[in-house]
């Protein structure tokens, strides 16, 4: 689920994903925001903050289309903020913004085209992010856009343990310098973090893309010792289903006092060399030691970087 409030442009939007039977159903809507932030429903989206930084209930009733979910997410751990994102861009500000990640579980139910999920907070696992300030949102005629487009490089990969999380992200320009960079490891509830010395992280792409068939990431801690978390994909969230790279349905687009739209991705049948398929969340098994958790490595690669082959905007691996 993504929720958007954009108020220099007048505009809140949301989507609701779900990957069912090999189908991504993508719900989404936006509306005119009216000036009131705190009211955050869209069309048939919306959340209630039961306790703040600890507990979230998302409610989706879209009878027309098929899609209804009660989901109440709890914290298991506390809500790390990241270091702050800031990337200048000749004359415009790209981004100025930070964020905060949260791992928690899951409670509820799922309907989909009338087959009822029901989702126990003993094996449902995830994560929440809140993120607030600049970004690269509005038609893709902005000069931010525009720029965002030449060269990007992101990793984000939040991961739960039985005993603990992890956080790690990346920001690289085309020469694989990091401008953004983060690492962390939290115990459950109310433990403080342990926020890395260094981090750094290497990919095995799959042929013929540019996403992970592997990854691994290296912790460097302040002790000196190292932890290799090793990441591998079991199958692919399109990040498009909730508004990124969308040509339509991008966020902070403003389509009206209120409208509402369905589609589905096939996933077997998925381009991935496409633009609209480059964004994408990995849900993957992750190894860390001895132990063995779930989390998503988050990639998004646009034109060139060095450590990985790329040289043009839109060239995969070979």
């Amino acid at each position: 689920l993504a929720l958007g409030v954009s108020p220099n442009r007048s505009v809140m939007d949301a989507s609701f994903c779900v990957i069912h039977e090999g189908i991504q159903h993508n719900l989404r809507a936006s509306r005119h925001l009216g000036g009131e932030r705190m009211d955050i429903h869209v069309g048939p989206i919306s959340i209630e903050v039961l306790e703040p930084l600890r507990s979230l209930r998302i409610l989706v009733d879209d009878t027309e289309r098929g899609i209804k979910a009660d989901l109440t997410f709890t914290a298991r751990a506390l809500a790390l903020e990241e270091p702050r994102f800031t990337r200048e861009l000749g004359p415009g500000l790209l981004m100025d913004y930070t964020r905060l990640t949260q791992n928690g579980t899951y409670q509820g139910t799922v309907e989909i085209k009338g087959e009822r999920i029901t989702v126990s907070s003993d094996t449902w696992l995830g994560t929440r992010d809140r993120s607030w300030g600049i970004r690269p949102i509005g038609r893709p005629d902005d000069f931010a856009q525009q720029a965002l487009l030449l060269q990007f490089y992101w990793l984000w990969a939040p991961v739960n343990f039985d005993d603990c999380i992890s956080i790690y992200d990346l920001n690289s320009d085309e020469k694989g310098e990091p401008w953004h960079t983060h690492g962390a490891i939290a115990p459950l509830y109310e433990g403080p973090p342990e926020t890395m010395e260094s981090v750094s992280s290497r990919i095995q792409y799959r042929s013929g893309t540019r996403h992970a068939e592997a990854a691994e990431i290296t912790f460097h801690k302040r002790s000196g010792e190292e932890l290799v978390l090793q990441f591998e994909p079991l199958y692919q969230f399109y990040m498009s289903g909730i508004g990124y790279t969308h040509p339509e349905w991008g966020h902070g687009i403003d389509r009206g006092e209120l409208a509402v739209a369905y589609d589905s991705i096939d996933l077997a049948s998925v381009d991935e060399a496409s633009p609209l398929y480059l964004h994408i969340q990995a849900i993957s098994r992750v190894r860390m030691g001895g132990k063995e958790g779930l989390g998503v490595l988050e990639q998004l690669i646009l034109g060139p970087h060095e450590p990985s082959g790329f040289k043009e905007l839109f060239d995969m691996a070979p």
